[in-house]
C-alpha cells in the first residue's frame, strides 16, 4: 500500500512528512535553457540510475498524458510549477511506493524528496539522507567547504533542506484560534502554507508547516526545530478539540450533517467535499463517526480529487460529470467491507 493510504504518528492531525533536498551537480551548469544540456543532465542520471538503486524508475513529463501529471501534483509527488515551467523538459525518478520522487531540472537539477505518513521527521530524514549520499556519490554536488551546497535559489544555500509536515487543524480554526497559532508559529522561523505549498491556499483545514531557514544549522537541528513546533500546534488542536467536544450535541450535529451530505449527494464538486471531510476526518479521529475508518478517509481524499478520480475509474469526464461520479466514487469508498 502506498505511504498516502498509510497512518502514521499522530495521523488524526498530522497527515504526512516530507523532506526536499535542493542538488545540482558539480558537471553542469545551474540554469540548463537548452534541450541538449537538459538531455545530457539526464542521460547521465539514467547512467547511473541503476547503482543508485532504491527501486527508482526515470520518466519524462512529456511522456505522460495530462491526468496522470495531475494526480501526481495532487499526490504533493510533484510541484504544480514544476509541470507548467518543465511539461516538455522535465522528468522525475520515483519508486513503485512512490515515497521517494526526485523533480529533475525543476528550480535546481534534482529536488530530492522523501514521503512518509503521520510526523515521522526522524526516519524520513534519515531515508533522505542516505539517498542524497548515494546520489552525491555517485553524480558529485555542487558543494562550498563555507556556504554548503549551492543552490540556484539563495534560501535554499547551507543543507538545500526544506523539511515540512502537512496538518489537519479544523478546531483551531472553528474556535477562531488559527491565525494567532499561525502567527507565533511564523516567528519562530517556520513558513505557513496550503497544502499545495509556495502560493497556495489553505483547504479543508489543511496547513504545510515548514522549516524558513538552511544556512548555518544542521539537517538535524532543522528537523528536531521543526518537530518541537509542530507537536506545539499538534497540543493545541487537540486542546481546541477537546473545548468543541464540551458542546456535544452541536458538535456531532456538524459531524453527521456533513457525513450526511457527503454519503447521500447525487452530484458534489472538488471544492465542497474538502470542506464536508474535514468535518467527517475529524468525527473520525475523535470517534463520534463509526461508519468511516481512517483508510477509508484517506481514500476519499485522494480518489476525491479530479485527476486521481480519473485515474481510479480509468475514464475521463468532463467537470459536470465528474462532480456527479465522484459522489458515486464516495458511497463506494464509504461502503468498502
Amino acid at each position: 500500500m502506498n505511504w498516502y493510504l498509510q497512518s502514521g504518528n499522530n495521523s488524526d492531525v498530522a497527515i504526512s512528512t516530507r523532506i526536499r533536498l535542493a542538488r545540482n551537480l558539480s558537471s553542469f551548469k545551474f540554469q540548463l535553457n537548452s534541450q541538449k544540456e537538459i538531455e545530457e543532465l539526464e542521460n547521465k542520471i539514467k547512467d547511473n540510475l541503476y547503482s543508485i538503486g532504491y527501486g527508482l524508475k526515470f520518466l519524462k513529463l512529456k511522456d505522460m498524458d495530462d491526468i496522470t501529471k495531475m494526480s501526481l501534483v495532487e499526490k504533493n509527488l510533484i510541484s504544480p510549477e514544476f509541470v507548467l515551467k518543465r511539461n516538455d523538459t522535465g522528468s522525475i525518478l520515483i519508486n513503485d511506493e512512490e515515497n521517494i520522487c526526485i523533480m529533475i531540472g525543476e528550480e535546481d537539477h534534482l529536488r530530492i524528496q522523501v514521503f512518509s505518513s503521520g510526523l515521522d521527521l526522524e526516519n524520513t530524514l534519515n531515508l533522505a539522507i542516505e539517498l542524497d549520499e548515494k546520489i552525491g556519490d555517485t553524480l558529485g554536488y555542487a558543494i562550498n567547504k563555507k556556504y554548503g551546497y549551492l543552490t540556484s535559489c539563495p534560501t535554499n544555500v547551507g543543507t538545500g533542506l526544506r523539511a515540512s509536515v502537512m496538518l489537519h487543524l479544523p478546531a483551531l480554526h472553528a474556535t477562531g484560534n488559527i491565525n494567532k497559532i499561525l502567527e507565533a508559529v511564523s516567528n519562530l522561523r517556520t513558513v505557513i502554507r496550503g497544502a499545495y505549498g509556495e502560493n497556495s491556499q489553505a483547504s479543508g483545514d489543511m496547513y504545510q508547516i515548514s522549516n524558513k531557514q538552511t544556512l548555518g544549522i544542521t539537517e538535524k537541528e532543522i528537523a528536531e526545530n521543526l518537530k518541537a513546533i509542530v507537536e506545539q500546534v499538534i497540543r493545541q488542536e487537540k486542546e481546541a478539540r477537546k473545548f468543541l467536544a464540551k458542546d456535544e450535541i452541536a458538535l456531532e450535529d456538524k459531524i453527521y450533517r456533513s457525513y450526511g451530505i457527503l454519503s447521500n449527494c447525487k452530484k458534489i464538486s472538488s471544492e465542497e467535499i474538502s470542506t464536508l471531510l474535514s468535518w467527517v476526518k475529524l468525527g473520525t479521529d475523535l470517534g463520534i463517526l463509526k461508519e468511516v475508518t481512517d483508510l477509508k478517509i484517506r481514500k476519499l481524499y485522494l480518489y476525491s480529487k479530479p485527476a486521481n478520480l480519473q485515474k481510479y475509474t480509468g475514464e475521463q469526464y468532463e467537470a459536470i460529470e465528474r462532480d456527479i461520479k465522484r459522489a458515486e466514487i464516495i458511497k463506494q469508498i464509504i461502503s468498502e467491507k
